[in-house]
């Protein structure tokens, strides 16, 4: 078993990389495999914490805090990963079917920090002034979460599939694919776990509450299997 673990995938080939190559490799399976999926999880399915008095208590940034560390950690790591391939100027392989998917994946994840940085304003009743994109949920608010979601997911799709190919043109061992795929089945199964027990919020309510008087409550939530929560009664 050990042997057969320790033996590539396709046994005609052999499993022989440079170092640069295994820490591209290395890199950019923890910024795909784990940094940035791990950071969509938690925002997507902790924006009111278990135990959280709801409405009573909104805006728990534990959710923003963590997405943020997690996604620029992600960033650096698959920015040193690219780094790392690009100065062995092997550039026969770029073109290959894993390149073009890699330099498309950083291309998705280039779109990701730069919508995020023009996503506009807050405003809402914490700040000076009650104006602000999320508050009162603007064009330009809208079109960011549309493109951030969608091109989100998309990209983590994408790096699967990138991480894959570079899996099979490195020839790897068994237990690396092995261990990548139960990684995935643990990702996905918290997923559709946290997404069956309604924990996916919809974020203008748990920043806002249900209040209708906030303007951006006479919209439907944005994005797909997003719930909105009745608060319990006072008794």
């Amino acid at each position: 078993m050990i042997e057969w673990l320790a033996a590539p995938i396709d046994p005609s080939r052999l499993h022989i990389v440079t170092d640069a190559v295994a820490w591209h490799g290395r890199l950019m399976t923890a910024a795909w495999g784990v940094f940035l999926p791990l950071g969509v999880l938690i925002a997507r399915f902790s924006k009111i914490t278990p135990g959280q008095d709801w409405p009573t208590r909104v805006d728990n940034r534990l959710w923003w805090h963590a997405h943020l560390s997690l996604q620029y950690t992600g960033g650096v790591v698959m920015l040193v990963g690219l780094l790392i391939v690009l100065a062995q100027g092997q550039s026969s392989a770029r073109w290959q079917t894993h390149g073009l998917m890699g330099y498309a994946v950083v291309l998705l994840g280039a779109v990701q920090f730069v919508g995020g940085w023009l996503r506009g304003t807050k405003g809402g009743p914490t700040e000076a002034q009650m104006r602000g994109d999320h508050y009162d949920m603007t064009l330009r608010r809208r079109i960011f979460e549309f493109v951030h979601k969608s091109t989100g997911y998309g990209a983590l799709l994408l790096g699967a599939a990138a991480t894959l190919t570079g899996l099979w043109q490195a020839n790897a061992p068994h237990w690396m694919w092995l261990a990548l795929a139960a990684w995935w089945c643990l990702l996905s199964a918290a997923f559709i776990v946290l997404q069956r027990q309604g924990r996916a919020i919809d974020t203008y309510q748990a920043i806002w509450g249900p209040d209708p008087r906030h303007p951006g409550n006479a919209s439907a939530p944005n994005g797909w299997g997003m719930r909105r929560p009745q608060p319990l009664p006072k008794e």
